[in-house]
């Protein structure tokens, strides 16, 4: 093993980040560690209520140097002197205002608790209003400049997120001077970069939600944010024309990080991508399957040969970008706002009451929080064995699965979620069910989408905690999609997709689907669909389409009535 090369793969989740080392030989995880991030655990800089999500980059600093380090050391001496790379993904689009240096402003005094000038989360709503007047804007230009992003442009993405920081924060505004995704900034900051003109934009993040196309010679041009509004006029001349993937190099690691790391500063650190894209090279993608990364929210990543696109443009995804998950191949992403999500907020709804075991005269606190620790974390396994049990039924409660809005198709994140058919006779697992089926049901929108628009699914390939850790929901989104799902044997595909473009990055392999075929994992479980409730789940499907267009129709009818 002492001659062997490893990899660094460093995967920033919602929650926690997680550094993974890995053999480039063979795709052996070698050493692992995750960070949670302590700022973003305290709730600190964010208001659910308002939507607003943000988290500070010293939890990425923080969290990048503990995992590494921790790894560096588990794995030994001899794997330290022979790593050769480093490559991150990240949640996205999560964007932060910079200075000319590239500094997020949050790193600076006058900036640091504001959360303005925080990376703002994937999952933070705050801007749909200026994703609702991009929308508008664009139709008044004879180039569709969100031809490439579905043609509807999301909340959850840069120029929406940028625009609102820059109307309720003079202050930010003032000193912003630049916009950077977390997936660009974490590379600039392993390389010593100091100078954000310099700062090598990924093309993932870039074509999928900055609107940058090859077509329009890069971004659509100042004329079209200016005319949006006077605050966006020059942005464009301080961002970015040329963009990378991720089997280009960053550049290596500066002196001052392989210091810290304990790392030569031969090390190589590649271009940074989204999460998900990384997820499903590390998941083994194949052209026209599915890879569905479940999390917090999924990711729906598909990938196809160039010159079998034929210039289809797929309507109300999240985008299609040459080389953003595999280069030479068209990179499709779409997915949903809330999945796992949906789950841990019936848990937490369930759990509530635990709450006032703290108050009991019978029980010491530490008594207390043991037992609500244990129940809760045994709750969703056993809604999960007591739904089982329960029949699929055409007429059994029905719900829509818009808890965090819509991401796919057609992004609307003003939407909630909804539930009919309740009874007296509705319980916990009956409820449990119905939620896990209208996440399945928002599955299914999404492939349909895409054979509608004349791209075949071939199969689902499932990725993440949700896809190995819950057969149940797992058998489901076979039984309603009518397809096999094969599950990665991989717990961790994003980190070890980010160690796959390292090995890449560093010379190691050419291409980033030879390192995939030399490291991946394989596929450790497969589910079909079942006949007996194939037919009743359609009918069912039927009936979601249906209750979510009176849904969306009646909040249209809502938003246009007079105050």
């Amino acid at each position: 093993m002492a001659n062997d090369s490893f990899v660094i793969g460093v995967d920033y989740g919602t929650d926690s980040v997680r550094s993974i080392i890995v053999n480039a030989k063979n795709g052996d995880v070698v050493a692992s560690e995750v960070f949670v991030y302590p700022r973003w655990r305290d709730g600190l800089y964010c208001n659910p209520a308002k939507n607003q999500f943000r988290q500070h980059p010293l939890d990425y600093i923080e969290g990048l140097e503990y995992t590494i380090k921790k790894c560096l050391r588990a794995a030994g001496d001899a794997v330290r002197k022979n790593t050769r790379a480093i490559s991150i993904d990240t949640t996205g689009s999560t964007p932060i205002a910079v200075n000319s240096k590239g500094t997020p402003l949050s790193l600076t005094p006058a900036f640091e608790n504001n959360p303005n000038a925080m990376f703002v989360l994937w999952k933070d709503h705050t801007s749909i209003k200026e994703a609702t007047e991009i929308n508008s804007h664009a139709a008044n230009f004879e180039t569709n400049y969100l031809k490439y992003v579905g043609g509807i442009y999301s909340s959850e993405w840069f120029w929406a997120k940028l625009l609102h920081v820059l109307r309720v924060d003079d202050q930010v505004r003032n000193a912003c001077y630049s916009w950077v995704e977390h997936c660009d900034w974490i590379p600039f900051l392993l390389t010593g970069g100091d100078d954000v003109t310099k700062l090598k934009r990924g093309v993932c993040s870039a074509g999928h939600k900055a609107l940058w196309a090859e077509d329009f010679g890069g971004l659509p041009p100042d004329s079209f944010f200016s005319s949006l509004d006077p605050l966006l006029k020059g942005f464009t001349s301080r961002l970015f024309t040329t963009t990378y993937t991720s089997a280009q190099s960053a550049g290596k690691l500066s002196h001052s990080w392989a210091e810290r790391l304990g790392l030569s500063t031969d090390t190589v650190v590649g271009v940074g991508a989204f999460d998900c894209h990384m997820g499903a090279v590390g998941g083994q993608i194949e052209p026209y399957y599915l890879s569905k990364v479940m999390g917090t929210s999924t990711c729906d990543m598909m990938v196809i040969p160039k010159d079998e696109m034929n210039g289809k443009l797929v309507r109300g995804i999240c985008g299609q970008v040459d080389g953003s998950i595999i280069p030479g191949m068209i990179g499709l992403e779409a997915g949903q706002s809330a999945f796992g999500d949906t789950y841990a907020w019936y848990k937490n709804l369930l759990a509530w009451p635990l709450k006032l075991l703290s108050e009991s005269e019978f029980i010491s606190p530490e008594t207390a929080f043991k037992i609500s620790s244990e129940i809760s974390d045994k709750l969703i396994s056993a809604l999960s064995l007591e739904a089982s049990k329960l029949p699929v039924q055409e007429d059994d409660e029905l719900a829509i699965d818009w808890l965090n809005g819509r991401r796919t198709p057609d992004a609307d994140q003003t939407l909630k979620a909804a539930i009919a058919g309740l009874s007296l006779g509705t319980d916990a697992p009956r409820l449990f069910k119905t939620w896990a089926e209208a996440t399945c049901f928002g599955a299914r929108a999404i492939v349909d989408r895409f054979s509608d628009e004349g791209i075949p699914v071939k199969g689902l390939i499932g990725l993440g905690g949700v896809a190995r850790k819950s057969p149940y929901i797992m058998q489901m989104m076979a039984n309603v999609m009518n397809k096999p799902i094969r599950i990665h044997k991989s717990e961790q595909t994003c980190a070890l997709g980010a160690a796959m473009f390292a090995a890449t990055v560093a010379g190691i392999y050419p291409k980033v689907e030879e390192a995939m075929h030399a490291m991946g994992q394989g596929f450790d479980m497969q589910f079909q669909p079942e006949s007996k409730v194939v037919g009743t789940y359609q009918k069912r499907y039927e009936k979601y389409k249906a209750f979510g267009a009176s849904i969306e129709h009646s909040e249209s009818l809502h938003a246009l009535a007079p105050l």
